[in-house]
C-alpha cells in the first residue's frame, strides 16, 4: 500500500550535495530523502525529467523506504570508478577516490569533446590500471552508428570490458553488435533500459550482452530484480548519481541478484564533496557494504536546499505522487 501524501511529506527532506568535478552538465546534485518504516529513502530524478518518466523513481522511493527488501546474497558489492569526461592528466586523481577498485567507467563522446580526448582519456586510465585493470567506456548513447563503430575501433587497444549505450535506438544497438562481434567486445545497454517504454525491448532484440539498471528509474528493488530475471542477460547495478541513500538502493538491489559478473557503478557518492550520511558510502578495498546509512541531521540541515529549491521538488513530488496513485500498486 502506498503510505499518505502528507506522511510522505511530513520527513521530507530537500538537499543539495555540491560535486567534487562536473559530471553529466551538473556541479550540485538535488535530491529528496524521505524516512519510511523501513529507514531513509532517495527521490531523485533529475532536474529535465517529466513527471511521468519521474514517479517511477517515486515508486522507487516508496519501494524501499515502505517495504523490505528481498534477502540480500551477498553483504558487499565491488564497485567500478567512475572517470568524468576529464583531462587525461586529471585522470590519476579521480581513480585516488576510489581506492581498490579493479575496474573503470571512463565517459566518453562528450559535447564539445573529440575522439582523441577519449582515446587520451582511456589510455590513462590504461596506464593507471596496469594491464589487468578492467575499462568499460559509457557514450550515453551519443554516438550514431558509424561514429560508434569507429569509436569502439579506436579504443579498442585498450582492452575495453564491454561499450555501454554507445547509440540511442534498439536496432543501432543491434546492428553495431553485428559488426562488432568479431572483436569481442560486448555492448551494455543502459538508456535503453531504464528510458524505455518496455525495458525488456532490447533483450528481446538481441541488441546487448549486458543491462546495466539502477534501482530508482525502474520503480526500485523489486521492479529491477524482476526486470533483470526476465532479461536474462548480465545486469550490472549503476547509480544515478544517487546520495548515500540512493547507493544503498541500489546496492541492496545488486545483493539480490543470483549472478554479480561485473563490478557495480556504485561508487558515486566518491563525486560528492559532502554527503548525508556520517558514514557514506565510499569505496573501500574496490567494495561498498549492504547496509542503510544513517542519516544525519546535521548534515540534513547543512546541505538544505533553499527554499525555492526545496519548494520545486516538494511540487514535483506532489504531482508524481497522484501518478503512481493512478497507475502504480506496490
Amino acid at each position: 500500500m502506498l503510505p499518505e501524501l502528507a506522511g510522505l511529506l511530513s520527513t521530507s527532506r530537500v538537499v543539495s550535495l555540491p560535486m567534487t568535478t562536473r559530471f553529466r552538465g551538473i556541479t550540485v546534485r538535488e535530491a529528496v530523502l524521505f524516512e519510511g518504516p523501513e529507514g531513509w529513502t532517495e527521490f531523485s530524478p533529475f532536474v529535465e525529467y517529466d513527471d511521468a518518466e519521474a514517479s517511477a523513481w517515486l515508486h522507487a522511493a516508496i519501494d524501499f523506504g515502505w517495504r523490505a527488501t528481498p534477502p540480500p546474497l551477498r553483504d558487499s558489492i565491488p564497485v567500478n570508478a567512475t572517470i568524468p569526461a576529464v583531462e587525461a592528466e586529471q585522470v590519476a586523481s579521480v581513480l585516488a577516490r576510489y581506492p581498490g577498485a579493479r575496474t573503470a567507467k571512463v565517459k566518453v563522446a562528450e559535447p564539445g569533446q573529440t575522439l582523441a580526448d577519449d582515446v587520451a582519456r582511456v589510455r590513462a586510465v590504461r596506464d593507471a590500471l596496469g594491464p589487468e585493470g578492467r575499462i568499460r567506456v559509457d557514450a550515453n548513447a551519443l554516438w550514431n552508428l558509424d561514429e560508434a563503430e569507429h569509436a569502439v575501433h579506436a579504443l579498442a587497444p585498450f582492452d575495453l570490458e564491454y561499450v555501454e549505450q554507445p547509440c540511442a535506438t534498439v536496432d543501432d544497438l543491434a546492428e553495431l553488435r553485428r559488426r562488432i562481434h568479431y572483436m569481442g567486445i560486448p555492448v551494455a545497454a543502459d538508456e535503453s533500459v531504464r528510458k524505455a517504454a518496455d525495458p525488456l525491448a532490447v533483450a528481446r532484440a538481441g541488441a546487448a550482452d549486458v543491462l546495466v539498471v539502477k534501482a530508482q528509474p525502474l520503480g526500485g528493488v523489486h521492479s529491477a530484480s524482476r526486470i533483470v530475471a526476465a532479461a536474462g542477460l548480465p545486469a550490472v547495478v549503476s547509480s544515478a548519481i544517487d546520495t548515500s541513500v540512493g547507493i544503498a538502493m541500489g546496492a541492496h538491489l545488486a545483493a539480490t541478484l543470483p549472478e554479480l559478473e561485473f563490478d557495480c557503478g556504485l561508487g558515486t557518492v566518491a563525486m560528492f564533496v559532502q554527503d548525508v550520511a556520517d558514514e557514506p558510502l565510499l569505496p573501500r578495498d574496490g567494495a561498498i557494504p549492504v547496509v542503510r546509512p544513517a542519516v544525519s541531521s546535521a548534515r540534513l540541515d547543512a546541505l538544505s536546499a533553499d527554499e525555492d529549491r526545496t519548494a520545486w521538488w516538494l511540487d514535483r513530488v506532489r504531482r508524481c505522487y497522484r501518478l503512481v496513485e493512478r497507475t502504480t500498486a506496490l
